[in-house]
C-alpha cells in the first residue's frame, strides 16, 4: 500500500514538473551592450533577450556604474523589443574601468549585465565620490512566473529540473546501499541487507546514467560540446564506471556468503569513491560545472522562488521514484531467490507444439 502511495505521488509530482518547465517562459535579460560604430563611446545599443523595449519606452531608465558609484544615461529610443538606443554620460573620473548596466522597464523589472563595459579613456580614482541618484534605481516587474535568466545557459535553465533531483536521487540510493552494506559485512551468515544494497545500487547506477545523460545535452546546448574535460563532469563518470563494476562483481560470483562480503566491502569503496569525486575534490578545482568558478550554481539569485515551485517537487519526485524502483527490485529479488531454492524447480506444466495433438 505504501509503495502504490508513493508511486502515485511520484508520478503526480513529476507529471507537474513535466508541465512547469514546458510552460513557464524564460524571463527577459541582457546579453550585450554594443557601442554605434559612427559614434564611438556616445550611443549604445542596450541588446536583451525575451525583453519588452518597445513598450513603455519613456518610463525606461539606464543606469551605469558600479556599487556605490552609479549614474544615469539618457534613452533614445527602443528600436526593437530586443534593442534599445542610449546616449551615454560620463563623468570626470571613474572609480572603476570595469562597468555594470542596469536597465529598468516596467515590465521587466531591472536588469542587470555585469561587466558590460571597459573604458579606458577616462582616468580611474578609486577615491571618486557620487552624488546620490535622484531617484533611486526602481525593482520588480510586471511579469508573471518565469524562470530566471541566465546569460550562460539561457532556455536550458529547465534542465536543473531534471539533471539535478536525478544525481540527488543517486545520492539517496548509494546511501541506502552504503548502510546495507555496513550492517551486512557486520554480520557472519546471510542478511536481507546483501539484497537491499544489491537492488539500491542497481537503481543508484541507473540514476547515474540518467545524470549523466542529462548532463551531457546540457553541456551540448550550453558549451557546444557534449563532453569536456571537466573535473566534475570526469569523476561523475568514474563514480558510475565504479557502481556499475560493483554488478560486474556481483555476477562474477556463485558463493553467496563470499559474494555478500566482497560486495559489501565493494560497495563501501564506492560510497566513498562518490563523496570524494562529486562533493569534494570539485571544491578544490577549477570548473565550468555550475556553482564552480564564477558559474551560476545555487544561490539566491540563481534558485528565485519560481525555479523553487518546480525545483523542490521536482527533487522529491524524483526520490519517490527512485525509491519505488528500490522497493520493486527488493521484491524482484526475493521472487529470484525463492525460485532457485525450490528442489526440484516448479514444474512449468505441459508444453504444446504445433504438431503435438491437442489433449
Amino acid at each position: 500500500m505504501k509503495d502504490r502511495v508513493a508511486l502515485v505521488a511520484s508520478g503526480a509530482l513529476l507529471l507537474y514538473v513535466i508541465a512547469m518547465t514546458a510552460l513557464v517562459p524564460l524571463g527577459p535579460g541582457l546579453i550585450a551592450l554594443e557601442p554605434v560604430e559612427a559614434t564611438p563611446l556616445q550611443r549604445f545599443e542596450v541588446v536583451g533577450l525575451g525583453t519588452h523595449f518597445a513598450g513603455q519606452t519613456t518610463q525606461t531608465r539606464v543606469f551605469v556604474g558600479q556599487p556605490g558609484a552609479v549614474w544615469e544615461w539618457r534613452v533614445l529610443e527602443a528600436r526593437d523589443n530586443s534593442r534599445l538606443l542610449v546616449e551615454a554620460v560620463w563623468p570626470e573620473k571613474l572609480k572603476s574601468k570595469s562597468l555594470d548596466v542596469f536597465v529598468y522597464h516596467p515590465t521587466d523589472g531591472t536588469l542587470l549585465l555585469e561587466n558590460a563595459l571597459h573604458v579606458d579613456h577616462l582616468p580611474v580614482d578609486a577615491a571618486t565620490a557620487f552624488p546620490p541618484l535622484s531617484q533611486p534605481i526602481p525593482s520588480g516587474d510586471g511579469l508573471g512566473l518565469h524562470f530566471p535568466f541566465q546569460p550562460q545557459i539561457f532556455e536550458s535553465i529547465r534542465n536543473l529540473l531534471w539533471h539535478v533531483p536525478m544525481w540527488f536521487t543517486m545520492f539517496l540510493l548509494a546511501g541506502i546501499g552504503f548502510v546495507a552494506s555496513i550492517r551486512q559485512l557486520g554480520s557472519n551468515r546471510l542478511l536481507p541487507a546483501d539484497g537491499q544494497a544489491e537492488a539500491a545500487s542497481r537503481v543508484a547506477l541507473f540514476f547515474g546514467l540518467l545524470g549523466l545523460i542529462t548532463g551531457s545535452i546540457w553541456a551540448r546546448f550550453t558549451w557546444g560540446t557534449w563532453w569536456v574535460d571537466d573535473p566534475q563532469l570526469n569523476g561523475a563518470l568514474v563514480t558510475v564506471l565504479v557502481y556499475g563494476g560493483y554488478s560486474v562483481l556481483r555476477a562474477s560470483l556463485e558463493d553467496a556468503m563470499l559474494r555478500a562480503r566482497l560486495a559489501s566491502a565493494y560497495n563501501l569503496f564506492a560510497f566513498v569513491i562518490l563523496v570524494i569525486l562529486l562533493l569534494i575534490l570539485p571544491r578544490f578545482s577549477e570548473s565550468l560545472h555550475p556553482g564552480k568558478g564564477g558559474n551560476p550554481g545555487f544561490n539566491a539569485y540563481d534558485l528565485d522562488s519560481t525555479l523553487r515551485l518546480v525545483f523542490y517537487p521536482a527533487v522529491v519526485g524524483w526520490g519517490l521514484l527512485g525509491w519505488v524502483l528500490y522497493r520493486l527490485g527488493l521484491r524482484m529479488d526475493l521472487v529470484t531467490r525463492w525460485m532457485e531454492s525450490l528442489d526440484p524447480p516448479l514444474d512449468p506444466g505441459p508444453s504444446t507444439t504445433p504438431n503435438s495433438p491437442l489433449p
